[in-house]
């Protein structure tokens, strides 16, 4: 989020493109097969672009994730990506650069399932980040936060909801997990990281109701028990999923963060496969240069 408050960026860069109805398609057979760099942008001029490429786009190295033209490029102590992408349905090159510097980093992880399937892994929960595209007033600074997400089955066939938030403090930044599972059960936690990178534990808000969007996805959150959380900025609101920045109170400390809700009943309907696919275009074929 810029600095302002009146721009945001998301980079989610997918082998196993988990929302893409094309790898659903496919059987979910081959993860290198269906990768993209999906990069949104959230403001005046905002711009979507999530193509769905085979795996001739993907390469893999150290230090390097490369996917079709674009990159995500690990350079001493910060992440640079490097962004040559088509937003649908605008049809408009988003070209640039955004280098995420983090305050430090983690080797912490946390599991989502019991046996390990669903892996969450903040590598950065504070950073700094320099967004510089070819949008007219997309050259600004901000807070940013880079993490990674890994699993070895379909996140709608573990997990029937979710939300996640990420919340800037004081003294570093919180990180909130609430997921209900398919089998009944649930795993509620947060977690506070220094600004060195120090995880610790926090006493946890108790969750409360969010306004629902156009989409009507339930959405709740962490927030203290004199506090009304709401939404101050509308970011990504789609049939299963929303993302947006709220404002909540966390254990006296007011803050505005990246918060997201994932309704994956919705999800596994057949009938979302075809609208997912007008967004999410097919590249089967990229020769890397």
């Amino acid at each position: 989020m810029s600095d302002c408050g009146n721009r945001a960026i998301s980079i989610i860069g997918f082998i196993g493109s988990v929302f893409s109805p094309w790898y659903r398609w496919s059987g979910r057979k081959n993860p290198a097969n269906n990768c993209c760099l999906n990069v949104v942008t959230y403001g005046r001029g905002g711009r979507w672009t999530m193509t769905d490429r085979g795996e001739e786009a993907l390469g893999l190295s150290r230090d390097r994730l490369q996917i079709g033209p674009s990159a995500m490029v690990w350079k001493g102590d910060r992440l640079e990506v490097q962004i040559d992408e088509m937003s649908t349905p605008h049809a408009q090159k988003v070209t640039g650069n955004v280098t995420i510097q983090p305050s430090a980093l983690t080797d912490q992880e946390m599991l989502l399932s019991e046996d390990g399937a669903h892996v969450w892994r903040p590598f950065a929960p504070t950073a700094r980040i320099e967004v510089d595209l070819n949008r007219p007033g997309w050259t600004w600074s901000g807070h940013g936060y880079f993490d990674a997400n890994f699993g070895t089955r379909a996140l709608e066939a573990d997990f029937s909801y979710w939300t996640w938030g990420r919340f800037p403090l004081n003294d570093g930044s919180a990180c909130f997990y609430d997921l209900e599972r398919r089998d009944g059960t649930t795993l509620a936690t947060g977690v506070g990281f220094s600004m060195d990178g120090t995880p610790h534990a926090i006493q946890m808000p108790p969750k409360q109701r969010l306004n629902r969007p156009f989409w009507m996805v339930r959405r709740e959150t962490r927030a203290d028990a004199d506090f009304r959380p709401h939404q101050v900025k509308a970011m990504l609101d789609a049939p299963f999923y929303n993302r947006s920045a709220i404002k909540t109170k966390i254990n006296g400390e007011e803050t505005v963060g990246v918060y997201e809700a994932l309704d994956l009943d919705r999800f596994r309907g057949p009938w979302l496969m075809p609208m997912l696919a007008v967004r999410v275009p097919r590249r089967k074929r990229w020769r890397m240069p």
